[in-house]
C-alpha cells in the first residue's frame, strides 16, 4: 500500500492518538509504526486482539504492565560481553516481573482470551535470575551487603573502621588543646578522608597532612595524624568492596547474558500487548465498535463518525458501496462536506485493516482492500511548476496505472481545474474506466453532467451532502441516490443579491441545462416519495410479522391449555377409576359378608360379576367409544342443549349453537368448533339392573391357590391388577398369610407393591420377608 494515503487522510494523526494511549516506550514506537496490512487473515487476528483487549478492559480497570522498561540498548551491551550496572541490572529485573505479572493477569483473565492467551503464554518466566537479580541490587540501584559472604565481611569492617575514625575524631575536636586552631569544629571528606578544617595560621601547630584548603585561603583541611592509619584501612576496605562489587556484578550479567534471547522475546511481547490494549483504550475513548468483515467489497456503514472531528461538532453519515453500485458520484456545492465523507470511508478502511475499531454504528460492514488510493486537495506544486489540474492528473495516471478490482479510490473534485466541458469529459471517461476495473471509487464534483452520466450507467450512483438553502449551511448529511445542486441562485438571493439580477442569470442559462434541472428536480421528489412509501410497506411489513407472531403463539396457548384440560379430565378419570375400585372391594367385601352361608359357586359368582363391572367402567373410561346408546347425529337433530359425544376430541360436552355444518360444543372450560359430523348425540341410559350374565369360575382352581405370587419383571400397574384377583382368590382359598415376590431391583416396584398393599382393604398389616423367605425382595401379607 502506498504510504502517502496515511498522510492524505490523515491516518497519522490516528497513529499519534494511539502512542498516546500506551504504556510503555516500545508500545509507543509500536503505535507510530503502525500500518494497515491486506492480508485478510492478519485483519481479522488484530481486530479479535483488539476485541479481547476491550472486553478486558471493560471488566478490569488495571492491567499491570507497570515495571517494563526499554532494554534493547542494555541487552546489546551484554551480547558484547558488558557488565551491567545495578542500575541496568534493575531495569532487567523490573521488566522481568512485569511480564511475569501480564501473562498471569491474560492467562487467568475473566472472561478468557484466545490470542492475547496465546501470545502471553509465550512469555518465558525466570523466576531464578529475577530471584538473582532482587536479592542482588535494591530499588535504589544499589549492590545489596547480602550479595555475597565476602562483601558483608567488608562492609562491615568499613563500618566498624569509619566508627573508629568517628570515634578518634571526636575526641580531637573535644580536645581544649585544639579548640583554638579550629575553623569550625566539625568533620568533613576531602579525597575519601576524613579531614578537619583548620585556621591557615595554625596549619604547622596541628599535626596532621594538608589535602586541600579553601577559596580565599583562610581556612585549610587537614587529616589529623592520628587518624592517618585508621583511613589509609579504610581506604583499602573500599577497594576491596569495589572488586568485589564487580565480581558479583560480572557473574550476575554473565547470567543474564545466558537468557538474552528470551529476555528480549519477553520485552517484544509486553510491547505488542501494550499495542493491543491501547489499541482497545482508544475504541473505548471513540465510542467505536469493531467492524464486519466481508469479501465481497461491500462497504456499509451506519452513523460513521470521523474520529478527529469534535465528537459534539461532527454529524455521522450512512454510507453504502459495493452492493448494487461500486461507484458513488457526489455532487452538489462546496459545502465541506462531501471532502468529510471521502476522508471517512478512507480513513475507516486504513484503520480496519491495522486492526482498530471504527467509530461508526455495530453492524458496520467493511472489506479488505489491497490498495487505497486517494487523490484529495488542490495544493499546486510549486516545485514542479505544476497547475491544480496537472497534480491531480499525474496523481491519477499513478492511480488508474497501479488499480485493480479490490482497490478503493478516492477523489476529491475529480476533472476540475480545467474547461468545465473538458474537465466533464475526462472525468467520465476516468469514472467508466475505474467501473470496468471494478474498483470500488467515491468522486465527488460540481458538474452536473456528471449527473446525468450516474443516472444513465449501471453500477454508478449520484449522492449529495444535504444543503438548508434557508440557513444557507450543509446539514452534513449524506443523501445517496439523489444528486446534488448548487443552489447557486437560492443562494445568491438569501445573500442579498437583486431579484432582477438573479432572473436576468436564468435568461443566460442554457435553457436545455434549466429543463435538465427541472426534470432532475422532479426525479429526486420522485425518488423521495418512493423512498418514503418503501419506508411505509417495510414499516407495515413489520407489523405483520409482529401479528404474524403474536397470533402463532396464541394458537400455541390455546393447544397448550387444550391440552392441559384433556389432561386434567383425563386425570379426574383415573380420580373416578381409582373411587370405583375401593367402592368395587367394599361390595365385595359385603358379598362376602351377605353370603358366607352361600356355597362357593354363588360366592365365586357373585366376585366375578362385580369384577366384570369394574372392569367394563375403566375400559369405558379409558377408552370412551360411544355405545349402543350413542348415535351419530344427523345435523337435523342437533340443536342447542344437546349432549354429544365429540368423536375427534373423545369428550361429552354441550352444543351451543350450529352454523355452516360446525356446532360449537362446550367441553368444560372450554369452547371449540368441531364438524357436525364428528358429533354424536348422548342419550340418558336407563337404570340396569343388577343381573349380569355369569362368567364359569373354576372352584378347584381357586381352592388351589398358591402361598406366593412373583411379580417381578412387571410395572407397578401391572403388579397391583395381578395382586388384585390373587387376594381375592386367596381370601376365597382360605389363606391366612401368602408372599409377594417382587425382588429388589431398583426399588421402584417394591415400594409401588408395598404401598398398595398398606391400603388394601383385605390386608391386616405387611412385612419384609426373613432371610429364609427372601429377604428384602420379598414381602409377606396378612389377610383378615
Amino acid at each position: 500500500m502506498d504510504t502517502s494515503v496515511l498522510t492524505t487522510l490523515e491516518f497519522v494523526k490516528i497513529r499519534n492518538m494511539l502512542a498516546e494511549a500506551t504504556v510503555t516506550s516500545m508500545g509507543r514506537e509500536l503505535a507510530l509504526a503502525l500500518e494497515p496490512t491486506d492480508d485478510r487473515n492478519e485483519v481479522e487476528r488484530r481486530l479479535r486482539e483488539t476485541g479481547e483487549a476491550r472486553d478486558i478492559l471493560l471488566a478490569s480497570s488495571q492491567v499491570p504492565f507497570g515495571g517494563a522498561r526499554d532494554i534493547r540498548a542494555i541487552l546489546r551491551r551484554l551480547e558484547i560481553g558488558a557488565i551491567l550496572e545495578p542500575e541496568e541490572l534493575l531495569a532487567i529485573g523490573s521488566t522481568l516481573y512485569a511480564a511475569r505479572r501480564l501473562k498471569q493477569f491474560l492467562l487467568e483473565a475473566k472472561p478468557p482470551t484466545v490470542l492475547l492467551a496465546e501470545k502471553a503464554g509465550r512469555i518465558t518466566i525466570l523466576r531464578n535470575l529475577e530471584a538473582a537479580i532482587e536479592s542482588t541490587v535494591s530499588e535504589q540501584g544499589v549492590v545489596r551487603d547480602e550479595a555475597s559472604v565476602e562483601l558483608t565481611r567488608i562492609r562491615r569492617e568499613i563500618r566498624a573502621a569509619q566508627q573508629r575514625v568517628k570515634e578518634k575524631l571526636d575526641q580531637i575536636l573535644h580536645s581544649s588543646a585544639y579548640q583554638k586552631y579550629f575553623q569550625e569544629a566539625l568533620v568533613t571528606i576531602r579525597g575519601d578522608r576524613y579531614v578537619i578544617p583548620i585556621k591557615q595560621e595554625h596549619r604547622y601547630h596541628f599535626p596532621g597532612i594538608v589535602h586541600d584548603q579553601s577559596a580565599s585561603g583562610a581556612t585549610v583541611f587537614i587529616e589529623p595524624m592520628a587518624v592517618v592509619n585508621l583511613n589509609n584501612d579504610i581506604k583499602q576496605l573500599v577497594a576491596a568492596e569495589k572488586n568485589e562489587v564487580e565480581r558479583i556484578l560480572a557473574s550476575l550479567s554473565s547470567q543474564v547474558a545466558r537468557h538474552v534471547d528470551a529476555i528480549r522475546q519477553n520485552s517484544e511481547i509486553v510491547a505488542a500487548l501494550d499495542l493491543a490494549f491501547a489499541k482497545a483504550k482508544l475504541g473505548l475513548d471513540m465510542q467505536a465498535n469493531i467492524p464486519l468483515l466481508n469479501d465481497k467489497g461491500r462497504i456499509f456503514l451506519r452513523q460513521a463518525r470521523h474520529p478527529l472531528i469534535p465528537r459534539d461538532e461532527v454529524v455521522p453519515i450512512d454510507v453504502r458501496l459495493g452492493e448494487d453500485f461500486s461507484i458513488l458520484l457526489i455532487t452538489g456545492p462546496n459545502t465541506g462536506g462531501k471532502t468529510v465523507t471521502l476522508k471517512t470511508v478512507g480513513l475507516f478502511a486504513l484503520m480496519t485493516q491495522a486492526g482498530l475499531f471504527i467509530p461508526a454504528g455495530s453492524g458496520s460492514e467493511m472489506p479488505v482492500f489491497r490498495n487505497v488510493f486517494a487523490d484529495i486537495g488542490d495544493e499546486q506544486s510549486i516545485e514542479q511548476s505544476l497547475s491544480t489540474f496537472s497534480a491531480h492528473m499525474t496523481n491519477l495516471v499513478k492511480i488508474l496505472a497501479k488499480v485493480s478490482a479490490h482497490d478503493l479510490v478516492l477523489v476529491d473534485e475529480i476533472g476540475a481545474g480545467t474547461d468545465p466541458g473538458e474537465g466533464a469529459a475526462l472525468a467520465m471517461a476516468i469514472l467508466e474506466y475505474l467501473h470496468g476495473a471494478g474498483a470500488r471509487t467515491i468522486a465527488t464534483t460540481h458538474y452536473s453532467e456528471l449527473k446525468t452520466f450516474a443516472y444513465s450507467r449501471h453500477g454508478i450512483e449520484n449522492a449529495s451532502v444535504e444543503f438548508d438553502i434557508h440557513t444557507l449551511r450543509p446539514t452534513y448529511r449524506l443523501q445517496i441516490g439523489i444528486p446534488g445542486s448548487s443552489n447557486a441562485f437560492a443562494i445568491s438571493r438569501r445573500l442579498g443579491l437583486p431579484q432582477e439580477l438573479i432572473d436576468r442569470a436564468r435568461q443566460f442559462l442554457d435553457k436545455d441545462y434549466a429543463q435538465f434541472e427541472k426534470i432532475l428536480a422532479a426525479l429526486e421528489q420522485e425518488k423521495k416519495e418512493y423512498g418514503e412509501r418503501r419506508r411505509r410497506m417495510a414499516e407495515l411489513e413489520t407489523e405483520v410479522a409482529a401479528l404474524r407472531q403474536k397470533l402463532a403463539q396464541e394458537e400455541a396457548a390455546l393447544l397448550l391449555r387444550r391440552r392441559e384440560i384433556i389432561d386434567k379430565a383425563q386425570e379426574e378419570a383415573m380420580s373416578i377409576v381409582r373411587q370405583a375400585r375401593r367402592q368395587a372391594e367394599e361390595v365385595i367385601a359385603r358379598l362376602k359378608e351377605q353370603f358366607s352361608a352361600a356355597s362357593d359357586k354363588q360366592r365365586q359368582q357373585a366376585i366375578a360379576d362385580a369384577r366384570r363391572q369394574l372392569q367394563r367402567q375403566m375400559a369405558e373410561l379409558h377408552h370412551p367409544e360411544p355405545d349402543a346408546a350413542e348415535k351419530t347425529a344427523p345435523p337435523a337433530l342437533l340443536a342447542p342443549g344437546s349432549t354429544v359425544y365429540v368423536t375427534t376430541l373423545r369428550q361429552k360436552g354441550s352444543v351451543l349453537a350450529i352454523k355452516d355444518g360446525e356446532a360449537v360444543v362446550q367441553l368444560g372450560v372450554l369452547k371449540v368448533n368441531v364438524p357436525v359430523a364428528a358429533c354424536r348425540i348422548v342419550e340418558e341410559m336407563a337404570p340396569t339392573g343388577q343381573g349380569h350374565k355369569g362368567v364359569s369360575v373354576d372352584l378347584a382352581k381357586v381352592q388351589s391357590v398358591s402361598r406366593e405370587i412373583d411379580v417381578r419383571g412387571m410395572t407397578v400397574a401391572e403388579a397391583e391388577t395381578v395382586l388384585e384377583k390373587y387376594l381375592d382368590d386367596a381370601l376365597l382359598a382360605g389363606l391366612s398369610e401368602v408372599n409377594v415376590i417382587h425382588g429388589k431391583g431398583t426399588g421402584a416396584l417394591r415400594k409401588g407393591v408395598r404401598a398398595y398393599l398398606k391400603d388394601h382393604p383385605h390386608v391386616v398389616e405387611i412385612r419384609i420377608g426373613e432371610l429364609s423367605e427372601g429377604g428384602d425382595g420379598v414381602t409377606v401379607v396378612k389377610l383378615k
